[in-house]
């Protein structure tokens, strides 16, 4: 059944809890773009709502019923819905006034989802991870480098809802540049998931590129005339965060293949093109990470070669000097023994030549030693 059929069954029918929940959800206070990153966090679960026809924005009221219903009724264009952090209550009657299944409600609810793309009936159910670099002024073993969120989107012939959850990725910029956009706009949702779309791997590059500057400053660190004395657990923090950012661009390899190549029936072919662009992006990406991942595995394996030179140069250090010390030891261990019969134990230059022989020793020693490079 139709999204306008759907809404024709439910309001002769009289049940209209729903839209009346959405209704008092929207007006409840004013509404405050949560995904711009210039506008305060505060105000309900909904971000904005807007309807757009040819790519213009159309007056719908003032709240989603009406956009929704203004957009059935003329059977063109379409409802963008944003949403931030909902909660079961928040988002009942928007699932019921667009027909959501349960299943994709609820991970969009809950959030902490895999990135993924679900199709149930006429409706898409996409999951984005975003990733934000986190800026410090010196990486240390505990430094957070990378922060991830999440993006849901339902996408219809007639309706976009987004859902972000985390105070990253912002959605209000992107909504502008859209509007600056129209003829792009017109193109229906399918032009504002492949926008999403784009947005979110715009981002990986962008960590990628500011994560990679991370590790050119660890790996001069190391290979540094003290590298053995660097800290490895930078190396080791930066991988724990170059994990968590694999974690969120590998797997949308997968949905951006399909969104790219399959036919799916709110997705334009045209609108397939685009994504097929976004895709190489993503594949860059995710090669740079596993890049990434090898270069700190070789820093990582070159550290602790370092740190096993530096021992052993160390030990040769204190087996050489042991060697030197030995001589005098050896010596004066002799003449320390009290017997009555010492060789040369009464000559008259016997202490003069003793201490003599122990520097010449030592010395030829000293220089053998430094000449071989152990001092």
């Amino acid at each position: 059944m139709s999204m306008a059929g759907n809404l024709r069954k439910v309001t002769s029918l009289g049940r209209v809890g729903g839209l009346r929940r959405v209704a008092r959800l929207a007006r409840r206070s004013p509404r405050v773009d949560l995904s711009h990153h210039a506008r305060s966090p505060l105000g309900s679960a909904v971000v904005n709502c807007v309807a757009y026809e040819n790519g213009a924005r159309i007056p719908a009221g003032r709240d989603l019923v009406d956009a929704v219903q203004r957009v059935r009724k003329s059977d063109e264009g379409f409802v963008w819905l944003g949403l931030h952090e909902p909660t079961d209550q928040e988002f009942a009657g928007i699932a019921q006034l667009f027909d959501l299944h349960p299943l994709a409600v609820e991970d969009a609810v809950d959030a902490h989802q895999r990135p993924k793309l679900e199709r149930y009936g006429e409706t898409l159910f996409a999951v984005f991870k975003t990733v934000c670099y986190v800026e410090h002024t010196e990486l240390t073993a505990t430094s957070e480098v990378v922060n991830t969120g999440e993006i849901m989107v339902f996408l219809g012939r007639e309706f976009v809802i987004t859902v972000r959850h985390g105070r990253h990725g912002s959605l209000g910029p992107l909504r502008e540049g859209l509007e600056a956009d129209p003829q792009q706009l017109a193109k229906g949702p399918a032009a504002v998931l492949h926008a999403i779309a784009d947005h979110v791997v715009d981002d990986y590059l962008h960590v990628t590129d500011a994560v990679q500057a991370d590790i050119d400053q660890v790996e001069t660190d190391v290979f540094a005339t003290n590298g053995a004395r660097a800290d490895p657990g930078r190396i080791y923090q930066l991988k724990r965060e170059l994990l968590e950012l694999k974690r969120a661009v590998a797997p949308l390899n997968r949905p951006l293949q399909e969104l790219a190549t399959r036919p799916i029936g709110v997705i334009d072919p045209e609108i397939q093109a685009y994504f097929r662009d976004v895709s190489d992006h993503q594949l860059r990406a995710t090669e740079q990470i596993a890049a990434f991942d090898e270069l700190l595995n070789s820093i990582l394996q070159a550290h602790l070669a370092q740190v096993t030179v530096a021992q052993n140069e160390d030990m040769r250090r204190i087996t050489a000097w042991a060697a030197v010390i030995a001589v005098p030891t050896m010596v004066c261990g002799v003449y320390g023994m009290n017997f009555d019969h010492m060789p040369e134990l009464r000559w008259q230059f016997g202490y003069p030549l003793v201490i003599g022989l122990i520097s010449v020793i030592c010395l030829t020693l000293y220089r053998s030693f430094r000449r071989n490079g152990w001092l």
